[in-house]
């Protein structure tokens, strides 16, 4: 079974793999996205989906959609802004965010507040932000929910004066304190070694992938992991198709270098991203994350028993509703962005690619996320797109 006609990447040893199922909800969600917006016959899921990944992946494609109709066009040019990003632009400088700000404005006034499905898009037609108010089932929100429950020891070492804004308690948010999920930030991370071990200080602080609660959490996160991956096959097919050919070659190295622990955990690994973060009850203040491509996308999601939530994008002068549901998705290397306290308990889930994971198994860089590549099949474009 090859995963698309002209992929090139075998995978008939994949069938196992949990991953297996999040590709069958790319296909069929990649395939409705395109009969919803251009007609043509219906769309059959696999058998292997189940009723409720369905309804959910149809959920998603009706915001999908409804974004796709509601393009932001921006001035800023984002690939020249990223060159002005470096390492040391974390996004805590005020002064040297002002800077940026006026070396590339988003070439409106004022801060705008979205709340509507919307692709946000720079001057050349590049996809900045992909925002999904409502695209989450509330069996996704539960199955988001009691998977994060099943983290809560592991959160709650996260906690620790000083340090980062993942760790410092200056950063709790207040929560309603009803004991469900404890407060705190940590990463669920495949291909461990392959990373360097280049953010976490503390290695409680990063979930470990060994044993069998964390086989628990691994299967917990399937669903919520095939959607995201969905999401993201229709976000930028090119790093789908990037992340697909990443776990290829990690698969190959698991077997030649005879890395058993690394074959197990891939056949559990439900995510064409390699790492999740876990953020809960923490208040997380304006700033970038520099392990990823510039060119890629994080995609956020957030669940919990709250309201009024803001995204705030300071960069883009754009602050979007972030309540319950919504998901969204952006360059978290480039854009600079927040979420102040909250009342209430509330969850977000970040998936992200290492780009460290992606050098380890040679695979190049992907480029920017088009207008252009969503308004025509991508059958006809992820291979050519995917190298």
């Amino acid at each position: 079974m090859n995963v698309s006609p002209d992929s090139e990447i075998e995978i008939s040893f994949w069938i196992s793999w949990a991953l297996t199922v999040a590709h069958e909800a790319s296909e069929y969600t990649k395939q409705k996205f395109n009969v919803d917006k251009m007609g043509g016959d219906p769309v059959i899921p696999s058998p292997h989906l189940g009723t409720d990944l369905v309804m959910a992946c149809d959920q998603l494609v009706d915001c999908l959609i409804k974004a796709y109709h509601n393009p932001i066009q921006m001035q800023i040019d984002i690939a020249r802004y990223s060159k002005l990003i470096s390492p040391k632009d974390t996004g805590h400088n005020e002064e040297r965010e002002k800077k940026l700000l006026d070396r590339c404005p988003p070439g409106h006034e004022g801060t705008k507040f979205v709340d509507m499905p919307a692709t946000v898009l720079n001057v050349t037609g590049a996809i900045i932000v992909w925002y999904l108010p409502g695209a989450l089932t509330d069996t996704t929100q539960e199955e988001i929910w009691k998977a994060s429950q099943l983290l809560t020891p592991t959160l709650e070492k996260s906690v620790k004066v000083g340090g980062t804004w993942q760790t410092n308690e200056e950063w709790f948010g207040q929560g309603s304190g009803n004991g469900d999920i404890a407060a705190g930030c940590i990463n669920i991370s495949l291909a461990w070694f392959q990373q360097g071990h280049e953010t976490v200080s503390d290695p409680e602080v990063s979930a470990s992938l060994k044993g069998p609660l964390s086989e628990d959490i691994l299967k917990a996160i399937v669903r919520p992991a095939a959607i995201a991956s969905a999401a993201l096959r229709v976000m930028h097919p090119r790093q789908y198709w990037a992340g697909m050919h990443a776990f290829s070659s990690l698969s190959e190295s698991a077997e030649t270098k005879n890395l058993p622990n690394m074959s197990e955990t891939l056949k559990l690994w439900a995510s064409i991203f390699n790492t999740l973060s876990v953020i809960s009850n923490w208040q997380t203040p304006y700033h970038r994350d520099h392990l990823s491509s510039p060119e890629w996308f994080d995609i956020l999601t957030t669940v919990g028993n709250y309201s009024n939530a803001h995204m705030s994008m300071p960069s883009l002068q754009l602050e979007f509703m972030y309540d319950p549901r919504v998901m969204i998705a952006f360059s978290g290397r480039i854009v600079r962005h927040g979420v102040h306290e909250v009342a209430g308990d509330w969850v977000a889930w970040a998936w992200y690619m290492r780009d460290s994971v992606h050098i380890y198994a040679g695979v190049p860089s992907c480029g920017w996320a088009m207008m252009d590549s969503v308004k025509i099949p991508f059958g006809e474009t992820s291979a050519r797109e995917g190298h």
